[in-house]
């Protein structure tokens, strides 16, 4: 296939399109400003293209039409892609490609009360971790696989939602920030990994081993390679939710744990600051509360 039928379009999606410009755009006007290292703008631009090929090429008739390509797009959308998009850390680009009027609106935006308040339920470690297992979990049951394989709305949103669920979960877990201001404990991102791929092993272990077809949908759809067979198709998808998955998630683990062993080394924590009261005399010229 020529690399440019391959790249066009399978369904064209405005949106998504509008998305990755407007990223493209504030990522490269602000990686200049904040100096970001070139490791960090590889590991965004991959994560970008990922995005968009997973989404907006033929890539995504494959998935429609064969389980183990399903599996594989889930597996960028879920983990690899957004792992290498949160591993360059691009808030700070981000916000730096802002013009200014839009930075100072961001900001006021953040310290609103409503915003406060959904950040509160949405950015919570427990919600996002539910999140993230359960966006693999639910569409892999074969009443639900099979609806939302035939109705494009659904599709839809089982794609957006799985790929939404994934930067949540690896902003949290990549964070290198102590608690507060992260609002996961450094040893919470480090353990949290472990929990989360556990169901989704057995998951994955269930489907590789199951010889009934779980997913006809594939079948009645028409299959895009007509040579491999139905059992081996479910096999290879099982495998690739089992083991390439788990090895991502090792991953994010262990770059959870270099950010542990860097906080746990940090002047900060091997010496807790104290408190203005107790450190400074307690006479005139000198205040008695910390600021």
């Amino acid at each position: 296939m020529p690399l440019i039928s391959f790249l066009k379009p399978w369904e064209a999606s405005y949106g998504l399109v509008a998305i990755c410009l407007l990223a493209a755009i504030l990522f490269a006007r602000g990686s200049h400003r904040a100096q970001m290292t070139v490791a960090r703008r590889v590991a965004f631009w991959t994560g970008l293209a990922l995005f968009y090929l997973s989404l907006h090429t033929k890539v995504d008739y494959y998935a429609e039409h064969e389980f183990f390509v399903h599996r594989l797009q889930h597996l960028v959308l879920h983990h690899l892609a957004p792992l290498l998009v949160m591993a360059a850390y691009p808030g700070s680009a981000l916000r730096a490609g802002l013009p200014f009027a839009w930075r100072r609106a961001l900001r006021r935006w953040q310290r609103s009360r409503c915003t406060r308040v959904a950040a509160a339920v949405l950015l919570n470690p427990a919600f996002v971790s539910a999140a993230f297992i359960v966006s693999v979990l639910v569409w892999l049951i074969p009443s639900v696989q099979f609806v939302s394989m035939l109705d494009w709305r659904i599709y839809l949103f089982m794609n957006w939602s799985v790929a939404a669920s994934g930067l949540l979960y690896w902003w949290l877990i990549l964070d290198h920030r102590p608690s507060p201001p992260s609002r996961a404990r450094p040893g919470l991102r480090v353990l949290s990994p472990v929990i989360t791929m556990t169901p989704q092993i057995l998951a994955g272990a269930v489907i590789t081993f199951t010889t009934r077809d779980l997913y006809p949908v594939f079948t009645l759809c028409g299959r895009a390679f007509t040579s491999l067979p139905p059992s081996l198709d479910q096999s290879l998808g099982g495998l690739i939710m089992w083991v390439p998955a788990a090895v991502l998630e090792t991953i994010g683990a262990m770059m959870a744990l270099r950010h542990l062993m860097r906080l746990s080394n940090s002047p900060r924590a091997a010496k807790p600051k104290t408190s203005a009261r107790k450190r400074l005399p307690n006479r005139p010229g000198y205040p008695t509360s910390s600021i």
